[in-house]
């Protein structure tokens, strides 16, 4: 059973998440910069009180994850977007994680109602002993009925203290293969990712702004400089297991200067210290939604966190 402590602190999280969505769905408007809704939204959960569980993901079109404005980042939102904000807030380092898709193109707005659909019926499954694959066979069936694909390569997840993805994967679809079953007062994250693509993602090596925390070494350990030993230090102490972006380095880019930091994260992630999250894009170049809540597992269904309204519609269903 979940200490009734953790519940306050995943409950209290959620809202500041669920008044987040809120305020991206007044901010996030064509001609702004990718750069200034992240700033936005960060700013708006930390002066609610949340600590930021990874950098805002702002992914457009094609784009279905971890694409996060860099400090010199220039790309703004343009007409006939459709965006993913995939935000996360965690208090004492209880996690809420959620998305939602912004449509300013009206051909995709039938593919965002079956994703927002598709979640509500895999959430209305949730119980003690169910499995994962249950679920996503009701999100799949959902999607594919509206003419549209999940993307069957992202899954949602289990949910730990500073740890986003704790080892267990939900699936989008019905997988033989996933054995998994939801166990009360466990805490998830269920997120289907519909497309009129292929189906799929495909990682781009070459675009990579998140980043996390893999091992930490000891002072002078294996050829790292003491600038890069500092860096390391300073993710430990800021973030530690949770995901970071060059934004979030500025008092370190002050000191050293933007390409040296970029250089030191480069290096640090060869040499295993740091793990890298490529922009993921869809295979097909099909067009990406996203939606995602989380929830605690109770004896009754799902606790979601960070959408009260669909809370009370799960628990009429």
């Amino acid at each position: 059973m979940v200490e009734e402590e953790v519940i306050r602190n995943y409950i209290a999280a959620g809202e500041i998440a669920y008044k987040a969505k809120q305020y991206a769905l007044k901010i996030v408007q064509p001609g702004k910069t990718l750069l200034s809704i992240a700033d936005e939204i960060e700013a708006y959960i930390i002066e609610w009180g949340g600590g930021l569980a990874f950098p805002v993901n702002l992914s457009i079109n094609q784009v279905a994850a971890h694409r996060t404005p860099l400090l010199d980042d220039s790309e703004v939102l343009h007409e006939n977007s459709v965006i993913k904000v995939d935000l996360g807030v965690h208090v004492n380092g209880y996690i809420a994680d959620t998305a939602l898709t912004i449509i300013f193109d009206e051909r995709y707005e039938k593919l965002g109602e079956a994703v927002k659909k598709a979640l509500e019926k895999g959430l209305s499954k949730v119980k003690p002993g169910v499995k994962f694959s249950d679920a996503g066979r009701v999100v799949e069936k959902t999607i594919r009925k509206a003419g549209y694909k999940v993307i069957k390569n992202l899954t949602g997840h289990s949910l730990d203290r500073f740890i986003i993805h704790a080892g267990e994967s939900i699936p989008n679809y019905r997988d033989p293969f996933s054995l998994g079953k939801f166990r009360k007062g466990r805490a998830y994250a269920m997120e289907p990712f519909g497309t009129d693509g292929k189906g799929w993602v495909k990682e781009v090596h070459s675009s990579v702004q998140i980043y996390s925390l893999r091992k930490m070494p000891k002072e002078g350990e294996g050829g790292i400089t003491d600038d890069e030993f500092e860096l390391l230090k300073y993710v430990q102490s800021n973030f530690k297991t949770l995901p970071f972006c060059e934004r979030w380095l500025k008092e370190l880019v002050k000191k050293y200067g933007l390409e040296e930091v970029r250089s030191m994260l480069r290096k640090l992630s060869s040499m295993g210290y740091i793990y890298k999250y490529p922009v993921l894009v869809e295979a097909g170049g099909g067009h990406v939604v996203q939606f995602e809540e989380t929830f605690i597992v109770t004896e009754e269904g799902p606790l979601i966190t960070t959408n009260p309204v669909l809370n009370e519609t799960i628990k009429k269903a």
